[in-house]
């Protein structure tokens, strides 16, 4: 299995299972609201926000909010205004990181970064270190119990999926970014049901890691997500099953 899928799988675990709620709302609520900003509010006519108003529906998030954080990014009602940053660096053991943040204050936000990064035994580096070691693509994840390999291969890639892979205990279905949501709703046709969708960073070639590094690496990683102003992070980390479980 990728570490990103592993990564990816056991975050949504634990947002599930304590007291995070509140940060992914957070977090969904300011990609709305920049979103709407950058590309109006018609989530018809901008894929960023329509993606991000599923993440909120998939979360259960109340529709006032959705509607309010669109508006306030829109410049109907007041609101914080937030720019967007990409930082890059590296994790124990020299594996990659990227990190995507929406902040209202660049220096707040920069020195949070590099203090996890040096307290998690790794270091910020400059930008365009790492992120030539990931592509951007759609990532569609369905557990097998929903759907059988052909029925999906068949509604997946007749939409223009680039491939399907078996993760274990889910199909993963790989876009292009501009094909993801045409792929999204081809498979919501075929009445299978999506247990995620994102538009996310793959890593090109994965680093295994194993004992201190693997244990440095989740710490690190979960420090970052736990972050305020963090939206996003990704890694080439391969992570062992045992370091994730005992996060």
């Amino acid at each position: 299995m990728s570490g990103h899928n592993k990564w990816s799988s056991i975050k949504h675990k634990k947002g599930a299972a304590d007291a995070r709620r509140g940060k992914v709302f957070s977090k969904i609520i300011k990609e709305i609201t920049v979103a709407a900003r950058m590309g109006g509010g018609d989530q018809d006519a901008n894929p960023r926000l329509r993606t991000a108003i599923n993440a909120a529906k998939t979360e259960n998030m109340p529709k006032d909010n959705i509607e309010r954080a669109i508006k306030k990014g829109t410049g109907e009602i007041e609101g914080v205004s937030y720019e967007e940053f990409t930082y890059e660096g590296y994790g124990p053991g020299g594996a990659a990181v990227m990190i995507t943040a929406l902040t209202d204050n660049k220096n707040r936000t920069v020195a949070e970064v590099r203090h996890i990064f040096n307290k998690s035994g790794g270091s910020l580096g400059e930008a365009g270190c790492v992120s030539w070691m990931f592509d951007k693509k759609g990532v569609i994840s369905i557990q097998k119990s929903a759907a059988g390999e052909e029925a999906l291969m068949e509604a997946a890639l007749d939409a223009g999926a680039e491939d399907v892979r078996d993760e274990d205990d889910v199909w993963e279905v790989i876009t292009e970014p501009a094909e993801f949501e045409a792929v999204r709703q081809a498979i919501e046709a075929a009445s299978i049901a999506i247990e995620s969708a994102e538009i996310t960073m793959l890593p090109q070639t994965t680093l295994a890691l194993a004992g201190k590094d693997a244990e440095q690496m989740v710490r690190l990683l979960q420090t970052l997500e736990d972050s305020d102003d963090v939206q996003n992070v990704y890694t080439n980390a391969d992570i062992p099953d045992d370091a994730l479980e005992a996060a």
